[in-house]
């Protein structure tokens, strides 16, 4: 069985999946965390691989840029092959000072200024939170590694060039970083009954010029993959 967006069989793909906007990043994390990786996807250049970390199957696939293309992936994933849980590893811009590059961002929930949330016509204001046991994991992961974290809200964000600045309204409410993806992830695992959670790598600043090369955001920031990893 496959899709208009993967060409996997049943089968082909773990129970957890970890999952990149930038397919390559989802190569990267093929060729240096799996062992015996298999290509099961090349449609559209999404990338996807199956192998074993530490024993353990799991897949990795990139999943695109937006709410959108992560809506859709997700949702394939979730529904026609069986995974049970999807772990984000991704970049975002934080909002609050005394944030660095290369800290680690675990997404307890995701705000939205997107439509994407309509389709579930709630009579209200629906809250998207991660899976807790992961994020839980995720935070005692990073404890034992070492690596500097942060654990709260971000905003998935329709909007990359921000002309008015909207960032600010929600930096005012204690949001951490801004992202393209987390809501639509953490509804379409709870629409499904599925696990979801997202970790994210500062890699610019909106409130201090700071920022790092696509390059390193391909390659670099293998702290928050170690952290994802370590949940399998």
């Amino acid at each position: 069985m496959s899709t208009p967006h993967n060409a996997a069989n049943l089968g082909d793909i773990a129970e957890t999946v970890i999952m990149s906007g930038d397919p390559l990043r989802a190569k990267f994390m093929a060729e240096h965390f799996l062992e015996s990786p298999v290509q099961f996807n090349g449609v559209r250049n999404m990338f996807g691989y199956t192998g074993t970390y530490q024993g353990k199957r799991v897949s990795v696939m990139g999943h695109g840029m937006g709410m959108p293309s992560v809506g859709i992936y997700s949702y394939e994933l979730f529904h026609f092959y069986d995974v049970k849980q999807i772990i984000r590893v991704g970049t975002a811009g934080c909002i609050q000072k005394g944030m660095d590059l290369g800290d680690v961002v675990i997404a307890q929930g995701s705000c939205t200024d997107s439509n994407y949330l309509h389709q579930y016509r709630l009579p209200g204001t629906y809250a998207p939170i991660a899976d807790y046991d992961l994020l839980s994991s995720a935070v005692d992961g990073c404890k034992k590694m070492g690596i500097r974290y942060w654990v709260g809200n971000v905003l998935s964000s329709d909007v990359f060039y921000d002309d008015n600045q909207e960032w600010k309204n929600w930096a005012k409410m204690g949001v951490l970083a801004v992202e393209m993806e987390s809501a639509a992830l953490y509804a379409n695992a709870a629409a499904a009954g599925k696990k979801a959670l997202t970790i994210l790598t500062i890699s610019d600043s909106l409130v201090e010029d700071k920022a790092t090369s696509a390059e390193e955001r391909q390659n670099a920031f293998t702290n928050m993959m170690k952290v994802a990893f370590s949940l399998i």
